[in-house]
């Protein structure tokens, strides 16, 4: 009886000492998940040696310019360039550009379906619901064509609403006027 305690003390006595070892050396490598990196700059005395290089690989993608710029906001860009699309009766008398390119995620893209609109005669609300895979408030009982739920390019969208038309030269042509448009407002 007693050399069966003396095991059992022995075994509850060697599994603590093994648990605590094994939370020595779990501290010893640093915290894990999600924001370990910070917290184990911040614990850490020698955090200088760390690099400054982002370990997120968002941030390795480069930003679009047509959508942040260096003078000003997106909603600054689109107030200078409703006027000059109006002019050019790229867009209507009675939208803007801020409206018109909402669903957009980049100005770019936006300006280029605008343009391929007005270019080839298609609908700017078809060809932004297309482009986008956003479907607005807008009538799009007239498009031509199936209106998908998923985005798609500028170049099959237009083959979509129009067959017959050029869609690879539109839609280069398109991305040229909308990159002159930016660099014009100095985007």
């Amino acid at each position: 009886m007693k050399r069966s305690h003396l095991v059992v003390a022995v075994l509850i006595l060697s599994v603590s000492l093994f648990l605590t070892a094994g939370a020595e050396r779990a501290s010893a490598q640093g915290p894990a998940g999600a924001g370990a990196s910070t917290a184990a700059q911040g614990s850490s005395s020698s955090s200088s040696s760390h690099s400054s290089h982002s370990l997120n690989p968002i941030k390795w993608v480069k930003k679009d310019k047509g959508s942040q710029d260096l003078n000003g906001s997106r909603s600054d860009i689109e107030k200078k360039l409703t006027p000059k699309l109006q002019a050019q009766g790229v867009l209507p008398a009675n939208s803007n550009a801020t409206d018109s390119c909402a669903p957009f995620t980049a100005l770019n893209e936006c300006l280029a379906a605008l343009h391929a609109s007005h270019n080839l005669g298609l609908e700017f609300n078809c060809l932004r619901a297309n482009v986008t895979g956003v479907h607005t408030n807008a009538d799009l009982s007239g498009c031509k064509g199936a209106i998908g739920d998923k985005a798609q390019s500028l170049h099959k969208a237009i083959h979509e609403l129009n067959p017959n038309a050029d869609a690879k030269g539109a839609t280069k042509s398109a991305e040229q006027q909308a990159k002159d448009d930016l660099k014009n407002l100095g985007a």
